[in-house]
């Protein structure tokens, strides 16, 4: 059994649901010091529990993303019980289901600020402690959509291409520091990401899209990304064949891509 990350002290934002959940679960394998974030503290209480850690290898830190100026704050207190940061794992997010013209701009600023800004933010807070240790890991969980834009998606496309973005310009700059910055795109996982996802007037759509449900599991998805954290992937997609179709067509046909899109019946 590999030990690369015993012992480590790992980050996870959206750990109490869906990719986070299974990513604590999968990590918790390993025996690492694991720090778990979102906003609903109750929820990473459960994950906590069903990770099989103890609780001296366990933080709860509840993190509201959209809170910029909290972050440097949070990073302070996850110094102070375990010392150092070894690994951020940016997963926490939201989706849309909704139609540019449908979509008030606060709602639109809000999957910016959830799904880039927030996750900048607290990047920035981790990075120069990152930098005087000259090690670590830094890992974004972006999207398919952030490759491939598809209607009602135009906000979480323009946040997840905007993240994809931001991480490769920090790759270049903290390569002289010994730090990996890695960006792992997901397409379709059996989570509840649909159920949450916003409209255009800020309500959750409430229900499960079929494309979602036919998606991987998270288990499956949080095993593939162990691996990429492990090798210390740069870009590493986590795909069914639908969703890398797309990606081909945008690298080398995206004309053709662009025609295909009009037809897309999203929900």
């Amino acid at each position: 059994m590999s030990t690369y990350f015993q012992d480590k002290v790992i980050w996870i934002t959206g750990a109490s649901s869906g990719i986070g959940e299974a990513l604590t679960y999968e990590l918790a394998r390993e025996s690492p010091y694991l720090v778990l974030s979102s906003r609903r503290a109750a929820e990473l209480e459960r994950v906590a529990r069903q990770s099989g850690l103890s609780p001296d290898r366990l933080f709860i830190l509840p993190l509201d993303l959209t809170d910029y100026e909290e972050m440097p704050g949070l990073v302070g207190r996850v110094l102070d019980r375990f010392g150092r940061i070894d690994i951020l794992i940016n997963n926490g997010g939201i989706s849309q289901r909704s139609s540019v013209m449908d979509t008030d701009v606060a709602v639109a600023r809000r999957i910016m600020d959830v799904n880039f800004t927030g996750t900048a933010a607290l990047t920035k807070a981790v990075v120069p402690y990152m930098i005087e240790a000259r090690s670590g890991q830094i890992i974004s969980v972006a999207s398919v959509a952030g490759v491939v834009a598809t209607p009602k998606r135009s906000s979480y496309a323009a946040a997840k291409g905007a993240l994809i973005r931001f991480m490769e310009a920090l790759r270049a700059e903290l390569h002289e520091y010994g730090i990996h910055v890695g960006v792992i795109l997901p397409g379709y996982v059996r989570t509840q990401i649909s159920v949450n996802a916003l409209l255009g007037d800020g309500s959750p759509q409430g229900s499960m899209d079929s494309r979602t449900e036919q998606g991987i599991s998270p288990e499956a998805c949080a095993e593939k990304m162990v691996h990429a954290i492990r090798k210390q992937e740069d870009q590493t997609y986590i795909a069914g064949t639908l969703e890398m179709l797309g990606v081909y067509l945008q690298r080398f046909f995206p004309a053709l891509l662009r025609i295909m899109v009009r037809k897309v019946k999203a929900s």
